[in-house]
């Protein structure tokens, strides 16, 4: 069942090229109905699965001269991923109803990306892996280069070129995983359990590692991330943050981690005060939890502002990783999950509602427009995904980056403090990305502006697809937030045996 969420969004996107020149509406349908099944049937597989104990779906020789198969499976991870990208595959077409443009051709890459993440979370064979990880990428240009705004070529190419660099790094180190073990198996599992030398471990943990980290925003290798997201269009933007940030730290978990935990240990000597790998890194994800957060609230372009922010919030997940406790752990994938939801509505409110309607991202001339009066639905929705952004009790938001706190107080103290400055910094970029986006800024007239109706008229209302996509992912964020439990026991129930078994090796657990 599972499975078919892959086959299913490349079968809708085989569909969408048949479909005659200009055929709009259908487009969307078939889109939308795409992206429906492909939620039912991770919903589906999710509740028949009943825990997050690994589940071996297909297993069948691909390449059998190299090991290599094609082989499906899933543990709780991978399932609370692929409701995530369910959720934000149906999100993203919602609020890309007014796409007028190639239709077809948009719905079609948009599918196409969405079936190849699925896959990613869904490989337990590292080549198969790799190849929708890789197949990925493509789309993710396309629809950035063609359907996108400021500098889109710029963005599209260098949203790319980082991501192959990351992709080179992983496979150089697969590569000799691969030979040293014996050159005849591909898979994540059997992999996971051979004993492979401490040394090889030693410069293979951070190759595989920050090769994937490359694409969850890892500092200072983020900066494709606030250019890509400015230059996407508004559906690419929501499922660059949603679901391709997390591709990243999927596979600096489900790969470089499984694969090499003694890497993770400590090197006998110090540096700065760094003794090891995961020293390092964790003051990378620190770094780049408060820097994000600090260029966050300086910037003037409003797309920007949530730019960076996710590059913040992504920080937390792999801090979350490298904590290498099971509340830290749990409390990254609930991260991914929860940042998904949230940093989507960001981006739907500011790219399709806002910018789309005034041709605008600058906070000073939104400023202008006094847009809690013209467009009140859509300062409703910011603030609501602001908070939940920021961290409110309530929304998915609190709980992951809660838990992600404590586990990092229990690893390392002093870069959890640190850490608590960026969830202060949020409160304020958020904030004053809503008065100056939404109230007039400091000290503006609340009293409505002449020719307000006219603006209003102008700018259009709100359209039904769009509400019930922010419907769809304030209810989704708040309930999450208000019983974390259903997604929490299906993440812990992952990090065991036969997984998992080398981090208690390398420290963790």
């Amino acid at each position: 069942m599972l499975a078919w969420t892959i086959y299913s969004s490349f079968l809708g996107a085989a569909v969408l090229t048949l479909l005659p020149k200009g055929g709009v509406r259908a487009a969307r349908v078939v889109a939308l109905l795409t992206a429906v099944i492909g939620f039912a049937l991770a919903f589906a597989g999710t509740v028949k699965a009943g825990s997050g104990a690994l589940r071996i779906i297909i297993t069948v020789p691909w390449i059998p001269t190299l090991g290599i198969e094609y082989h499906l499976a899933a543990d709780g991870i991978s399932l609370t991923l692929v409701m995530l990208t369910g959720l934000a595959a149906i999100a993203g077409i919602l609020f890309s109803w007014n796409i007028e443009h190639r239709a077809k051709e948009f719905f079609a890459l948009y599918l196409t990306l969405i079936g190849a993440v699925y896959g990613v979370f869904l490989s337990f064979d590292l080549f198969l892996l790799l190849v929708f990880y890789e197949l990925a990428i493509i789309p993710k240009y396309f629809l950035i280069a063609i359907w996108g705004s400021t500098r889109r070529e710029y963005g599209a190419m260098k949203l790319v070129l980082y991501s192959f660099v990351g992709s080179a790094m992983v496979l150089a180190g697969l590569i000799a995983a691969y030979v040293l073990a014996g050159s005849k198996t591909m898979d994540v599992i059997e992999l996971g359990s051979y004993p492979f030398p401490r040394g090889f471990q030693m410069w293979a943990f951070p190759l595989v590692f920050v090769g994937f980290a490359i694409l969850a925003g890892l500092w200072p290798f983020h900066t494709w991330a606030p250019t890509g997201h400015v230059a996407a269009p508004t559906a690419a933007s929501m499922l660059l943050a949603g679901v391709v940030m997390k591709l990243g730290a999927y596979g600096c978990l489900r790969v470089a981690m499984t694969l090499f935990p003694q890497g993770m240990e400590p090197w006998g000597f110090t540096v700065l005060g760094l003794g090891s790998w995961r020293d390092v890194l964790s003051v990378l994800a620190v770094i780049g939890i408060v820097y994000g957060a600090m260029v966050a609230l300086v910037q003037k372009d409003f797309k920007f502002v949530i730019g960076y922010s996710s590059v913040s919030h992504m920080g937390f997940v792999l801090l979350g990783l490298l904590t290498l406790n099971a509340v830290g752990l749990s409390g990254a994938v609930l991260q991914m999950f929860s940042h998904g939801i949230i940093a989507g509505l960001l981006f739907a409110v500011v790219g399709r509602m806002v910018y789309d309607r005034t041709h605008t991202r600058e906070l000073a001339d939104l400023q202008r427009l006094n847009l809690s009066r013209v467009m009140p639905f859509a300062a409703a929705t910011f603030t609501i995904a602001g908070v939940a952004s920021m961290g409110l009790p309530g929304f998915s938001g609190f709980v992951a980056e809660l838990q992600v706190l404590i586990g990092a107080w229990q690893a390392f103290p002093t870069l959890a403090l640190v850490a608590g400055l960026g969830v202060v910094v949020s409160v304020a970029y958020v904030m004053r990305a809503l008065q100056l986006a939404f109230f007039r800024g400091e000290g503006g007239d609340p009293a409505p502006a002449p020719g307000e109706g006219s603006v209003r008229a102008a700018l259009g209302q709100i359209s039904v697809p769009e509400r019930i996509g922010a419907v769809l992912l304030i209810a989704t964020s708040l309930f999450l937030g208000l019983y974390p439990k259903l997604l929490l026991e299906l993440i812990s129930q992952s990090y065991g045996p036969p997984l998992f078994d080398g981090l208690p090796k390398g420290g963790g657990l």
